[in-house]
């Protein structure tokens, strides 16, 4: 029987996504799934940037799984890791299908499969699924089980319960301090407005003197009026609520920086609020302007200038996914929504249809049905 190999991600988004599908294929072929944790040279990009189909990237004890049998299907996401799929399927003599997730780097005559979203601007072509959100697999029986694990601790805070998903920087926008005290202003009243709580977490790209900002504010310090909250700390606990907030919540608030978070939230088919981190906002009479006083970063301002002056495939544009977001109706902007409505209850979300595309299109590729 052929197996499945997935290539870890060094991202978190991104291992949340190829996880989420490498499982997902494996539950519906009936394949064994092995994971591969690769460890990198540090000069690993290069590999790719010389369009290279190699292993070199890799240290030398890392190289060893790289053996027959080879696998009938490999799954990969993030730059150090197309010259690794791209050499299994060369290595295999073609038996080995490789499917990348994500964006892009190399030509995508390159993949059997590239799993893509509206951010990457990846053109049509025969080998590209372009879906409108990420892929994971915050859902079902999950999903479920995170929502009874943590109901018990949310339930002296009382409801509404509203998610707050607390991402970071993000190419050139920037997640500081004056974002997050704008953030926490609009949590606040949001819930007081409605007489519910914050749940709020935050994640491994948040920097610290956000997360203080947050605990500062929500401890009733530095004159912001502070309501019923719950706060987790990246990294502070082996217990992570995400999923139990994902499960609970009866509506979000998603900073707009993390289009992961925000598929799994969208997932829910509850509310869901993007915060602006500055300059996000594409729709009429809105476009480029800044939500506030802005946070400044030397690699925001290059990030803008790489998008301006050089070629697309070198960026992404997220606003691409906000747009998409708001006109399906699956999102709306912090600054325009409405009274959150009280739903309480463990929801677990189905498979999202972003997944099953993804696949079907792999079952079609391996089996040809």
């Amino acid at each position: 029987m052929p197996a499945i190999w997935l290539i870890d991600a060094y991202r978190a988004g991104e291992r949340g996504q190829v996880r989420a599908l490498a499982e997902a294929a494996a539950s519906e072929l009936a394949w064994p799934l092995e994971t591969i944790s690769p460890e990198y040279r540090p000069w690993a990009v290069w590999p790719h940037l010389l369009r290279q189909t190699s292993l070199a990237g890799l240290r030398r004890r890392s190289r060893r799984a790289f053996t027959a049998p080879w696998p009938g299907l490999v799954i990969t996401a993030g730059v150090r890791n197309e010259p690794l799929g791209r050499w299994l399927r060369e290595a295999s003599g073609g038996m080995t299908r490789y499917v990348h997730v994500g964006k892009p780097w190399g030509p995508l005559d390159a993949f059997d499969l590239l799993v893509t979203t509206p951010q990457y601007r990846v053109p049509a072509h025969p080998r590209v699924l372009h879906n409108e959100l990420t892929v994971h697999g915050l859902e079902g029986r999950r999903l479920q089980r995170a929502g009874e694990t943590w109901a018990a601790r949310f339930a002296p805070l009382p409801r509404p319960w509203i998610g707050v998903l607390v991402g970071g920087d993000s190419g050139p926008y920037t997640l500081g301090p004056r974002a997050a005290s704008r953030l926490l202003e609009q949590a606040v009243a949001r819930a007081r407005d409605c007489g519910g709580s914050l749940l709020v977490t935050t994640s491994a790209r948040t920097r610290p003197a956000v997360t203080e900002v947050l605990e500062r504010g929500l401890a009733g310090s530095g004159g912001v009026h502070t309501c019923p909250h719950f706060l987790h700390r990246y990294g502070a606990s082996p217990d992570n609520p995400y999923a139990g907030i994902l499960a609970l919540a009866d509506a979000f608030i998603v900073t707009g920086d993390s289009i992961a978070m925000l598929s799994e939230a969208c997932g829910t088919g509850r509310p869901v609020a993007l915060f602006d981190l500055g300059g996000m906002r594409r729709d009429a009479g809105m476009a480029g302007t800044a939500a506030g006083p802005q946070d400044p970063r030397p690699g925001a301002a290059l990030y803008r200038l790489l998008m301006r002056w050089f070629p697309q495939e070198l960026s992404r544009d997220i606003t691409l996914v906000h747009r998409a977001l708001v006109e399906a109706n699956l999102a709306e902007w912090l600054e325009d929504v409405g009274p959150v409505v009280a739903a309480p209850g463990v929801r677990a979300a189905a498979r999202s249809a972003d997944l099953e595309r993804a696949v079907a299109r792999i079952r079609s590729l391996v089996l040809g049905t």
